[in-house]
């Protein structure tokens, strides 16, 4: 196999790699922005339920 042609190779698997590389962090960035939000919303809720609970009606 001619070296021009190896190098074209190596060159076109290492670009796929970045690629898939990019795709990978893209997914795993909006997964982590879900979750904070998630957390976020969360503990929100469970604050309002957590201080609603400790009220007394009597005093």
């Amino acid at each position: 196999m001619p070296t021009f042609l190896k190098i074209v190779i190596a060159i076109v698997v290492i670009w796929l790699a970045f690629g898939l590389i990019g795709a990978i962090l893209k997914a795993v960035v909006g997964l982590l922005i879900a979750a904070a939000v998630v957390t976020v919303i969360g503990g929100i809720a469970y604050a309002a339920i957590k201080g609603r609970s400790s009220r007394q009606i009597g005093r």
